[in-house]
């Protein structure tokens, strides 16, 4: 059985909260309500445990950071949470910024609630994920060192000589080089590279990240384009810079 769909609401309105975490909880969802953008951090940070969310509804008028620059922080980050964006104001500007600041969808209040369940049910489609590790038609080559990974072909050279990788190495070395100079926590690698229902545990992903190494690292006990972050998880470094910081 498909476990139940993740849905945070965060929204300063504690009626509102309480009646969003009811009606979506009615309607299936797993639903977690957050007051501001301290507790959402937190939470996506792995501070506080639990698990991400599928989509993350949130409020543009907020004490504190606002929902649009919590929205900026999510997207600089290389965060690509699908978010819904509330606001009381109707005028278009805001939902122009919104989606600009890479919102996938808006819904101005007042609302039905079960035009709300339509917009979260339309964006989770759009951004059904592919499995981690697919091929990907267009995408140019990723280099870096004497490296060439071929997000078409699903293929890694060194020096130009074919290496041999499993299907779970090239799934964590693309989510690796598709967040360069980001850093990643162990459980959000075991998210981009495994998928959100893996079973795999931090240490099992500190052993992947060794194997990795041993691939594509000159010296994989000292590494240079996989970094260790020490207390928090590992950062992608394409032109094997020491990392400052």
């Amino acid at each position: 059985m498909a476990r139940p769909r993740r849905i945070w609401v965060l929204d300063d309105d504690p009626e509102l909260r309480t009646m969003l975490e009811g009606y979506l909880t009615e309607q299936g969802y797993a639903v977690r309500a957050l007051a501001d953008g301290e507790q959402l951090r937190a939470r996506l940070e792995g501070h506080l445990g639990g698990e991400r969310p599928d989509l993350l509804v949130l409020d543009l008028m907020l004490p504190g950071s606002d929902g649009l620059s919590l929205l900026r922080r999510l997207r600089d980050d290389g965060d690509d949470l699908p978010v819904l964006l509330l606001s009381a104001r109707a005028d278009g500007v805001d939902r122009i910024i919104g989606l600009e600041q890479g919102a996938d969808d808006y819904l101005a209040k007042p609302f039905l609630p079960r035009e709300l369940t339509a917009r979260i049910e339309a964006v989770l489609r759009r951004r059904q994920p592919t499995p981690p590790g697919s091929p990907r038609p267009g995408a140019e080559p990723i280099l870096f060192g004497d490296c060439r990974l071929d997000p078409v072909g699903r293929r890694l050279e060194r020096a130009g000589v074919p290496v041999v990788i499993t299907g779970g190495e090239y799934a964590l070395l693309e989510a690796f080089a598709a967040h360069p100079h980001r850093p990643l926590s162990r459980e959000r690698l075991i998210e981009l590279a495994r998928g959100p229902d893996s079973e795999t545990d931090c240490r099992s992903m500190d052993v992947q990240v060794s194997r990795l190494r041993r691939l594509i690292e000159p010296d994989p006990g000292r590494p240079r384009y996989v970094q260790t972050v020490w207390g928090y998880g590992y950062v992608f470094v394409p032109d094997g810079q020491p990392r400052r910081g």
